[in-house]
């Protein structure tokens, strides 16, 4: 554990990429299988469910340190982060723990998933009693969920190969799927002569933003392949060898097993050759066009041996669409050309329309795409995906050097000028600060609560704003401050759907501050209505 902690305060108390891949490459190399395996996992973003409610670790605190709850609730408002305010607050055992993080994870973090509360009291107890401080930290922070510390799973797998002197792709195919905090799964990782599994998702390939436009950045029209952007699940689906005797697989671009919510893509897989991977967008389909979003959530989370035990609504169905493939007769054609690659999924026969192909669009000059770009809401799509055909598929979200590689040409989001009317502090860095805000628009002459957004802003605006709601504060609910409804706000957002959950009867998707609009009284703010409207779109 001391060894891990020293490693976590390495990483967080540094910016630079090269520094942090370092730190992790020197632990990855000196540390046992396991407490390795143990650290990539939670480094990578995996997390153990269903452990610590932080109601129960704010009452030992208040227990242990003799503390009153509010002076609890202003140290956290001021650190900003609950895992730290509890290691801060607590007295100082001294030495620390020498015990390894493989002890610590067997003893003091699994019995916790199956625990009693009791029995969870006696575990965190004991184990912040040989912890110091920093050690503590790191503790709260496995237990509660996640690490947060500034690294990407791709950052791990470099460090991982850089460890153990491998390819980083090889290790990012192996670190694909699911990853278990085990000596076994790790040493499948790193050794040398491990087989592949084509059970495992590949690593996806990702696109970047095409900010300008096409004929400035992307030269020849005819070199490029263009798509409609589905707003879906990216997944890939993987047809092993023998599909009747082993089912096909279909993995979230998050590396979960999405299969279950989705039996007839499954079902429909089966006509597939083994040895498949294709790479698409699982989607609600209706009539000739996409079905809205607020459709395939009615299937996540959700598991049935059949697609008769699903929701289905009128005439929407589930359909992959199969933009690329990745293994065809079980040989890895991703180094092959994406023309070569769609003419190998040209020549598969899909078991439509369940599983069906994207079709190009034709369109030969980029002005012409740029006229067709301006449809996309009505036809429920993002924008236009852009290809180059003699590409390869690459690993994350890399920019290939010759000019190859993918781009997204969305359209810009939907819009609507909406009042400030409640914030409270964010957290982390912006400890102290009121960052995290609440949006309200007009409704028969009161102002509506409908989205929450915190990002946006520069930093002197942060700072400009955190001052004005100190100032015009007009009532306080716990960490909440209701503000005189004054300002104005140009947000964005990429989907409006119907919610019972929200006041206004609609949620909206991915809301974010585009803008302060300094220039509007909260009276020309937008109405409920303009909303609704959206909704329809």
């Amino acid at each position: 554990m001391r060894a891990f902690t020293e490693l976590y305060d390495a990483i967080d108390s540094t910016t630079a990429t090269s520094e942090k891949l370092t730190a992790m490459a020197d632990y990855f190399e000196s540390a046992s299988p396991n407490d390795a395996a143990i650290a990539a996992y939670f480094l990578s973003g995996q997390r153990v469910l269903r452990t610590v409610p932080t109601k129960l670790l704010y009452g030992l605190t208040l227990e242990i340190t003799g503390l009153p709850g509010w002076l609890v609730d202003a140290s956290y408002a001021q650190v900003g982060d609950f895992s730290e305010t509890i290691a801060l607050l607590l007295p100082d055992p001294g030495k620390g723990s020498d015990a390894s993080l493989t002890e610590i994870y067997e003893r003091s973090i699994v019995p916790l998933a199956t625990s009693d509360d009791a029995a969870r009291r006696a575990i965190i107890l004991d184990a912040w009693r040989e912890m110091d401080a920093r050690q503590r930290y790191v503790y709260q922070k496995l237990i509660r969920g996640g690490l947060r510390v500034g690294v990407q799973k791709k950052m791990v797998v470099r460090a991982i190969a850089m460890a153990h002197d491998l390819e980083p792709a090889i290790v990012a195919a192996r670190m694909s799927g699911r990853m278990d905090p085990t000596p076994e799964w790790y040493e499948s990782v790193t050794s040398e002569d491990a087989g592949e599994d084509i059970a495992r998702p590949l690593p996806f390939y990702l696109a970047h933003q095409l900010d300008d436009k096409p004929e400035d950045t992307l030269g020849n029209r005819g070199e490029w392949l263009a798509e409609w952007k589905y707003d879906g699940i990216r997944a890939q689906l993987i047809v092993p060898h023998d599909p009747h005797h082993n089912p096909p697989m279909l993995w979230s671009r998050g590396e979960e097993d999405v299969g279950e919510q989705f039996p007839e893509i499954l079902a429909a897989a089966r006509a597939l050759p083994g040895g498949t991977v294709l790479d698409g967008e699982v989607l609600g389909w209706e009539g000739d066009r996409p079905a809205p979003f607020a459709f395939l959530q009615t299937r996540l989370n959700r598991k049935a041996k059949t697609a008769g035990q699903l929701p289905m609504f009128d005439e929407r169905r589930i359909v992959l669409r199969a933009f690329d493939v990745l293994r065809f007769e079980g040989k890895d054609v991703r180094g092959v050309t994406l023309r070569e690659r769609r003419n190998i999924l040209a020549y598969l026969e899909l078991p439509a329309p369940t599983i069906a192909a994207t079709k190009p669009v034709e369109e030969t000059t980029w002005e012409g795409l740029a006229s067709l770009r301006e449809t996309s809401r009505e036809r429920r799509v993002e924008g236009l995906m852009l290809k180059h055909m003699g590409g390869v598929y690459g690993i994350g979200r890399t920019k290939p050097g010759d000019g190859t590689g993918w781009w997204k040409w969305k359209i810009g989001p939907m819009t609507l000028d909406a009042v400030l009317v409640m914030a409270q502090h964010g957290s982390g860095r912006r400890a102290g600060l009121y960052t995290d805000y609440t949006f309200a628009l007009w409704h028969d002459g009161e102002l509506v609560n409908f989205a929450k957004a915190y990002s946006g802003l520069t930093n002197e605006e942060i700072e400009r704003v955190d001052n004005w709601i100190r100032r015009n504060t007009v009532r306080r609910a716990g960490p909440v401050r209701e503000v005189k409804p004054e300002l104005v706000f140009e947000l964005g957002f990429e989907g409006v759907q119907v919610s019972t959950r929200h006041k206004s009867g609609l949620a909206v998707r991915f809301p974010r501050i585009l803008k302060w609009r300094e220039d509007k009284t909260a009276d020309e703010a937008d109405e409920l209505a303009s909303l609704r409207r959206l909704a329809q779109q």
